[in-house]
């Protein structure tokens, strides 16, 4: 009888928890939804600096923004944390194509990050396509030098995640200009790492093995690339490629940008939750990743409105240099352990502005137990998926620190369409689904500073 009185007790008691917490849940998503900053501060990074690529005057303009907004968010305490970051830069481009004898027509193309260019001259030669790393690989050497490669891969479709899709892909944009030197070519085209029913061409970074000679690298978007595609089963084709694309010799200095509110019981354990403050030189960097920032930046708003008093520190950090190089992710990890800090989970978000779907986990199964305990709580606010093992780049290196890292997954089906293109723009956001990221990442940093992850 005895037992059963305390299993009773047990069950009002968890029973009162989640009560409580479900008010608290409400609360937190009243305020975003209904006085939230995030939607505001991101027009405002958007439309008056736009893209900000690492070391570019637009970067250095987007630390001054992200340091005043974070101070208008009512923070302890806010800081700026030196970072030594790459500059390249994209400078004049162009890409035509011959198929057959026909003239040469310009086709929409952009260059790979961290490209090399052309020097501005132009660049002619013929193109031969593959479908695969195994296909070029099984290919004569002089069947390649001098040409220009083509790498046809599709992103896959039949992911409903789009992200594996995403991983499936990336490695032809990544590696695809060493594999194709390799073996003699004079330079790449790929087909974009994209979902889209379109003609956007889509940038990203690109990384070239030093023991081999960097070519130039550009992209198309999907129906360029179809039409290439054909023209290549049906006969020859040659590319006329120029380019001043180059990275400068020097490294610039730039910043991570740190807010912080300190922990009423346990200040030495630090919750921190970010995204990435640079973009690529195209578009506004709006889902990449200016909607993490200004969500990361609502957390501390929103925890201060409400007059909460964390258990834990709460921080939220503007990394930057997470395109080219995570130079401002590797800063801060760096830090932490000089400084001998205690981080008890990092959370990043940078997977794009839209509804949040899920929370990616990880961590060892005991702390993925402890968070999945209170997913009910999350259900009304359409958050269900806490299957995914999931961090962030930025964060990635807290991992080598053993600190427990955790993903703000949105709905996944537009991000691909418009990842790395001039279409990243404020337009493409909308208020209540980055809103509702917020509320998802304020209600997950609440429950881990009342709760602990021990």
């Amino acid at each position: 009888m005895k037992f059963r009185y305390l299993f009773i007790a047990a069950l009002i008691l968890n029973s009162s928890c989640f009560a409580q917490d479900s008010l608290m849940f409400r609360k937190i998503a009243d305020e975003i939804l209904l006085r939230g900053n995030c939607y505001d501060n991101l027009h405002v990074l958007c439309k008056t600096i736009g893209h900000r690529i690492s070391g570019s005057p637009e970067a250095a303009k987007a630390v001054e923004w992200g340091e005043k907004t974070m101070q208008q968010t009512g923070a302890d305490k806010v800081w700026l944390q030196a970072v030594d970051v790459p500059r390249w830069v994209r400078g004049y481009e162009n890409l035509q194509l011959q198929y057959g004898k026909g003239k040469y027509k310009t086709v929409k193309m952009l260059s790979l990050g961290n490209s090399v260019g052309t020097n501005g001259k132009s660049l002619t030669a013929e193109v031969i396509m593959v479908k695969s790393f195994d296909e070029l690989n099984s290919l004569p050497a002089e069947k390649v030098k001098g040409k220009i490669v083509f790498f046809d891969y599709r992103f896959r479709q039949d992911f409903v995640n789009t992200f594996p899709g995403y991983g499936d892909a990336v490695k032809y944009r990544g590696y695809g200009p060493s594999a194709a030197a390799q073996k003699g070519a004079v330079a790449i085209i790929i087909r974009s790492m994209s979902t889209g029913a379109d003609d956007v061409p889509h940038t990203g970074s690109t990384h070239y093995v030093d023991s081999i000679k960097a070519i130039p690298a550009v992209a198309l978007g999907n129906f360029s690339a179809d039409t290439l595609e054909t023209a290549c089963n049906s006969g020859t084709v040659h590319a006329r490629l120029e380019s001043n694309c180059r990275m400068l010799p020097e490294s610039v200095r730039s910043y991570n940008v740190i807010g912080e509110i300190e922990g009423t019981e346990h200040p030495d354990d630090i919750i921190v939750v970010g995204g990435h403050l640079d973009s690529w030189d195209v578009g506004e960097g709006a889902h990449d990743d200016g909607s993490g920032c200004v969500q990361s930046m609502e957390v501390l708003r929103t925890i201060k409105a409400l007059g909460i008093h964390p258990k834990c520190t709460i921080r939220a950090v503007l990394f930057m240099n997470e395109e080219n190089g995570l130079k401002g992710g590797l800063a801060y990890a760096d830090s932490a352990k000089a400084h001998n800090e205690k981080h008890i989970l990092a959370i990043e978000t940078d997977a794009g502005g839209f509804s949040p779907r899920g929370i990616g986990l990880e961590m060892p199964d005991k702390q993925k137990e402890k968070i999945c305990y209170f997913r009910k709580l999350f259900l009304p606010y359409g958050v269900y998926d806490f299957e995914e093992k999931e961090g962030g780049a930025d964060i990635s290196p807290l991992a080598k620190q053993h600190v427990p890292l955790a993903g703000l997954l949105p709905d996944s089906q537009r991000y691909f369409d418009i990842h790395h293109t001039n279409n990243d723009v404020f337009e493409a956001v909308n208020h209540r689904e980055l809103e509702l990221g917020a509320v998802t990442l304020t209600q997950l940093v609440y429950l881990v500073s009342e709760y602990d992850l021990k």
